[in-house]
């Protein structure tokens, strides 16, 4: 069984044939998804979805929507969601939440705010959590240093090899997805081939990341060739990427990482979830 340990299916790309992206994941043998929030417009929806198809969520405010959308407010209902659904097995975590110093413009002490008050939400509620990690991966541990919370996933992981296993020291997971089918990504291969077994998990961050056979160029975006988009579906084909790497058979490759994924959100493990 694999499970992707990060999609975003309630994203707009999905609105037209979410059921049917539903069902080709579970064709592939895609038998759990991780459907994080970004923002509290969508606590509601990612909640209503794992429960429709079966799957697990987590809340969490996005660094990205500190900026666009999100207020303090936001922070008392995301306390009142957690409370109010914490009896809930199909929550499993907080986020998606971090930290990002890629966008230029973006207000560094607003997001470092909202990343330490979900930390301290995540020690209140004794959820892990699943981090957005980009160019900020010092930044993040430092937070978890002072804030230290029960382990959870570094989402698409690229930082260095020193940084990934700082993250694991801390009981965190790190998150490999359609940018370790890019032969040109040899540092994010690189740390997949070296890392522990037992740090890594498998996502799509779909409807984004797509892996190469899906991925279109700024050349064929302006010629008017629809970006791909990519979809839980290709979660398994994403994997022989990382079975290579490591000499594994897609079966220990499936068994591995799903287990990884249990590890970092212990509420998986529930009977609920089969």
């Amino acid at each position: 069984m694999w499970i992707d340990s990060h999609c975003h299916l309630d994203a707009p790309e999905f609105d037209g044939d979410r059921a049917a992206v539903v069902a080709r994941a579970r064709a592939a043998g895609v038998q759990q998804i991780v459907l994080p929030a970004v923002a509290a417009f969508d606590f509601d929806t990612v909640r209503e979805l794992a429960h429709a198809h079966g799957f697990v969520y987590a809340l969490g405010i996005h660094p990205l929507y500190v900026m666009q959308k999100a207020s303090e407010q936001d922070l008392t209902l995301l306390a009142e969601q957690l409370a109010r659904h914490h009896g809930d097995p199909r929550l499993v975590a907080i986020g998606e939440i971090g930290l990002d110093f890629f966008v230029p413009g973006l207000d560094a002490e607003r997001q470092r705010f909202f990343y330490l008050e979900q930390l301290k939400l995540a020690r209140r509620f004794e959820l892990p959590v699943l981090l957005h990690v980009r160019r900020s991966a010092d930044q993040l541990l430092a937070g978890l240093r002072r804030l230290p919370v029960s382990g959870g996933i570094a989402h698409a992981f690229n930082g260095s090899a020193q940084q990934a296993q700082a993250f694991v020291d801390l009981g965190f997971k790190l998150g490999f997805g359609g940018t370790l089918t890019f032969e040109r990504s040899q540092q994010i291969r690189r740390l997949a081939a070296e890392l522990p077994a037992d740090s890594l998990v498998l996502e799509t961050d779909a409807p984004d990341i797509p892996p190469h056979w899906l991925y279109k160029t700024a050349e064929q975006r302006a010629a008017g060739e629809a970006t791909g988009r990519n979809e839980p579906a290709e979660l398994p084909r994403i994997a022989e990427s990382l079975a290579a790497l490591r000499g594994w058979s897609l079966a220990e490759t499936a068994a591995i990482t799903s287990a990884n994924v249990r590890a970092a959100l212990p509420r998986l493990a529930l009977p609920a979830h089969g």
